[in-house]
C-alpha cells in the first residue's frame, strides 16, 4: 500500500509525531471502526451525521434513505469530510493536566457517486457483512421497493490522515513521585449475549455466524 500525499487539508499540525499517512494504518482504523461521522454543508450550514460504513478498496460505502439530504448531497458530487475514532484506553495521570486517552483516529476527504443496479446490491451485501459477517446470506434480500427507497454511495478516499496516541501517562519531574495511582484503563467494545425480538419464534436457533461473535472483541471480527 502507498501513502496519501500530505496536503493543506490532511496535514496533522498539532502533535505531528502522532500523524500517519500510510494507507495500511489508515485503512486498518477505518475497517475496525463500527461507524463514522460524515460532515457536509447543507443550505450554507454545517451538518455532521453518524453513519455505518464499510471500506471497499479505496472507496468508503455508506447508505441511507434515497431521499436523505446526505445521499443527495453526495450524489450531486459535492465534497464531504468523514471522521472516525476508536478509544483504546483512558490514560490516568498523577496531574489533571496530563489526563488523556489512547486512541486511533482518521479524517478523510472525498467525493462520492450513487450506486445503481447490481453494483448497488453488491455494495449493500458488502456493508451488511462488514457489520455482521455472514448476515447477507442468512436474511431475506431486499425487495425492488426496498432497493428503490435505499441510497448507497461510494466515496473515493482522495485525502486522508490518521492520528494515533499509544503511550503511558505523561507525568514528569517531581509529579512522578506524588502518592497518586497512575496508569491505563484499557477500553474494548464487545458483543454481549443476544436478545431475541418478541416476534422471533421460540426455539429458533441463533445462527452459527452470530454465535461466533458472542463475547468477543468487536475488533476481532474485522
Amino acid at each position: 500500500m502507498s501513502d496519501f500525499s500530505i496536503t493543506e487539508r490532511n496535514r496533522i499540525r498539532r502533535r505531528a509525531d502522532r500523524a500517519r499517512y500510510d494507507k495500511e494504518a489508515i485503512y486498518a482504523i477505518i475497517d475496525e471502526a463500527m461507524f463514522c461521522h460524515v460532515g457536509f454543508v447543507h443550505d450554507g450550514r454545517p451538518v455532521v451525521i453518524p453513519m455505518l460504513h464499510a471500506r471497499r478498496g479505496d472507496e468508503l460505502l455508506i447508505h441511507g434513505s434515497a431521499a436523505s439530504r446526505l445521499i443527495r448531497h453526495i450524489q450531486a458530487g459535492h465534497e464531504i469530510s468523514i471522521s472516525i475514532a476508536i478509544l483504546d484506553a483512558l490514560v490516568l495521570a498523577k496531574t489533571a493536566y496530563n489526563q488523556s486517552v489512547n486512541y486511533r483516529s482518521v479524517v478523510l476527504f472525498g467525493r462520492g457517486r450513487l450506486l445503481e443496479g447490481e453494483e448497488k446490491v453488491q455494495a449493500l451485501a458488502h456493508l451488511t457483512n462488514k457489520l455482521i459477517p455472514g448476515q447477507w446470506d442468512y436474511v431475506r434480500k431486499p425487495t425492488p421497493n426496498e432497493l428503490k427507497a435505499t441510497g448507497i454511495v461510494a466515496i473515493a478516499i482522495e485525502e486522508a490522515s490518521a492520528k494515533i496516541r499509544n503511550a503511558p501517562p505523561g507525568d514528569d519531574g517531581e509529579d512522578r513521585g506524588l502518592p497518586i495511582w497512575a496508569g491505563l484503563l484499557p477500553v474494548k467494545q464487545v458483543i454481549l449475549e443476544p436478545v431475541a425480538a418478541d416476534y422471533t419464534e421460540e426455539g429458533t436457533p441463533i445462527p452459527e455466524h452470530i454465535q461466533r461473535l458472542l463475547m468477543k472483541d468487536v475488533t476481532d471480527n474485522h
